[in-house]
């Protein structure tokens, strides 16, 4: 793309976590222009996630919403690597205890597993954005967040592996942390800066993207 397009109005974010959703609305902060989800589109079929890489799947979801929608879409593809248990549970972090999305068989299945090593077990969260047009145009972001996991859940902030991660430089885990911080520090937030960069380069008169209530 050689000249700058106006800013859409919408932009898809290929996901049905509202979670997720409202902190892409923060982070990003962009207005004028809605953020819809995937629940939005019921009609298009979900994508399977059969990538060996985060960047793998971020395009794989990307790809389908911008195809089935015709908008510009934001797909991310998450998840924490553990260093003792060699990267897992990796991109397999959403269905590690075998079905998608049960955060308490998830972290009840690391803990298990981490039962037999000493502390500390330094980890890291990484998240990787998609960014695909209408179009074909696609670009990828990278953000990553050291800390180390606890033995018991604290907190009920966030998702997923939250209760269970301290980042590096703090004392609470992700689960009770404030979006204020979290929105700074963490994985998420570190690859939708990258993110922002690149949609003002692309585009012009983007001011706060407001998520669509």
């Amino acid at each position: 793309m050689n000249a700058k397009q106006k800013l859409p109005k919408v932009f898809v974010v290929a996901s049905g976590n509202p979670h997720k959703l409202r902190e892409f609305g923060r982070i990003l902060g962009f207005s004028g222009v809605v953020l819809k989800s995937a629940a939005d589109f019921p009609a298009i079929p979900e994508p399977q996630e059969n990538a060996q890489t985060f960047e793998g799947n971020a395009l794989i979801k990307a790809r389908a919403y911008a195809a089935g929608t015709g908008q510009w879409t934001i797909a991310d593809d998450s998840g924490l690597e553990v260093d003792v248990l060699v990267g897992a549970p990796g991109v397999l972090s959403a269905r590690y205890a075998g079905r998608h999305g049960d955060d308490a068989a998830n972290n009840a299945r690391l803990l298990q597993e981490l039962s037999a090593f000493a502390d500390p077990v330094t980890a890291h969260f990484t998240c990787v954005i998609a960014l695909v047009s209408p179009s074909g145009e696609e670009y990828t972001f990278r953000g990553e967040c050291p800390g180390h996991i606890i033995r018991e859940p604290a907190g009920h902030n966030g998702f997923g592996y939250d209760p269970l991660f301290v980042p590096d430089g703090q004392s609470m885990t992700f689960g009770q942390l404030g979006s204020d911080v979290k929105d700074v520090i963490s994985h998420r937030a570190r690859a939708a800066v990258l993110l922002k960069r690149k949609i003002s380069e692309l585009f012009t008169f983007q001011r706060q993207i407001q998520q669509e209530k």
